[in-house]
C-alpha cells in the first residue's frame, strides 16, 4: 500500500479551509493545517485555499509570510495548488473597484470583474482542457463548481527560452472566456473550488496528488 502523500493546507484565514482539508483527506491525502514554515515548506505538496476579495487575500498570505513560502516552494520544484482567490493571487494583479493589487506574479494576467449580465458566477460549469492536461486527466468533460465575480480574461505567455514548456490553460466561459485552470511545472491553479465539486473535484485533487 502507498504512503499517503504528505499535504498541507496553508492556515492564513481563508474562509474555506476546513472543506479542502476533508477534500483531501477524503482522497488519502496526509493533511496538516498550518501557518508553520517548516509545514509549509517541507510538506510534498501545498494547498492555498482563498475566499472574498483579492486585496485581502494578498494581504492576509503576506501578514503570516507566505508570499515567500509560496515563491520558493516554486523556485525548488516543489508542488503548489492555488484554489478560488488562491488561484486568482499567481498572477500579476488583481482590480476591484478601479484598485489595483499586486499579486504574486507568478503568472502574467490581470484578474477582472467578469462582464457578465450576473455576477457572481455561482454554480456548476463545464471547462475547456488542453489535451496534455494532467489535472483534469479522465474528467475532461465533467462541471465544477464556481462561486467568483472576478477572473483572468485574457492569456499572454512568452516564452523566452525555447526548451521552456508553455503553461497547460483550462478555459471555462460566463459573460466572458476566463482562465479555470493553469498547469505550469510544480505551480497548479483552478478557479473553482474542487473540494465542492463532487466526484470531479475529488479525482482533480487525486490527479494532483499523482503529480507530487
Amino acid at each position: 500500500m502507498a504512503t499517503p502523500k504528505k499535504v498541507t493546507v496553508l492556515d492564513y484565514g481563508s474562509g474555506n479551509i476546513r472543506s479542502a482539508v476533508r477534500a483531501l483527506e477524503h482522497v488519502g491525502a496526509d493533511v496538516t493545517l498550518s501557518r508553520r514554515a517548516e509545514d509549509v515548506l517541507e510538506a510534498e505538496g501545498l494547498l492555498v485555499p482563498g475566499v472574498g476579495a483579492f486585496a485581502a487575500v494578498m494581504k492576509a498570505l503576506k501578514d503570516v509570510g507566505a508570499l515567500q513560502w509560496i515563491g520558493r516552494r516554486v523556485a525548488g520544484n516543489r508542488p503548489v495548488l492555488g484554489i478560488c482567490v488562491g488561484h486568482q493571487v499567481m498572477f500579476e494583479e488583481g482590480v476591484e473597484h478601479g484598485i489595483r493589487t499586486p499579486g504574486l506574479g507568478e503568472w502574467p494576467g490581470s484578474v477582472e470583474l467578469l462582464p457578465a449580465p450576473i455576477v457572481p458566477h455561482m454554480g456548476w460549469n463545464t471547462v475547456e482542457p488542453p489535451e496534455n492536461t494532467r489535472l483534469f486527466k479522465g474528467i475532461e468533460n465533467e462541471r465544477f463548481y464556481f462561486v467568483h465575480s472576478y477572473a483572468v480574461q485574457k492569456w499572454q505567455f512568452d516564452v523566452t527560452q525555447p526548451r521552456m514548456q508553455p503553461p497547460a490553460v483550462t478555459w471555462a466561459e460566463h459573460g466572458a472566456r476566463f482562465v479555470a485552470g493553469v498547469e505550469n511545472g510544480p505551480l497548479s491553479a483552478v478557479q473553482f473550488h474542487p473540494e465542492k465539486s463532487g466526484d470531479a473535484g475529488a479525482q482533480l485533487l487525486k490527479n494532483w496528488l499523482g503529480t507530487l
